[in-house]
């Protein structure tokens, strides 16, 4: 029987290859305290169907190279998209020009 595993992609850079993280909880044998592991996956994509964000399904299959033992199964969800900020308009910067300027208008009012 095969292995199922849900995780998120986080990188799909590499043609027909997808790095799939996938988070679980654990509990310490000892203390019994429970805590959050991250492992990463490579998994085959032959069509380059997933991308950054998506929720996927990765089956195990026998190696395909030498770190992909795993396969995109199916895909879960869709990401939404991701939200950048252009370069040149960070509001950091409008903010540090905007006193600038407010700054020069007042030098050259008490030039006056």
């Amino acid at each position: 029987m095969a292995k199922y595993l849900i995780g998120i992609v986080t990188s799909d850079v590499r043609d027909k290859s997808i790095t799939v993280t996938v988070t679980t909880r654990e509990t310490h044998p000892l203390y019994g305290k429970q805590y959050t592991v991250s492992r990463k996956y490579q998994a085959h994509d032959e069509n380059n169907e997933a991308h950054i964000g998506d929720k996927v399904r990765i089956k195990e299959i026998r190696p395909v190279s030498k770190t992909k033992s795993f396969t995109l199964d199916k895909i879960e969800e869709k990401s939404l998209g991701s939200i950048e900020l252009k370069e040149d308009v960070a509001p950091e910067d409008e903010a540090k020009k905007a006193r600038e300027e407010k700054s020069a208008t007042k030098e050259e009012e008490a030039d006056v």
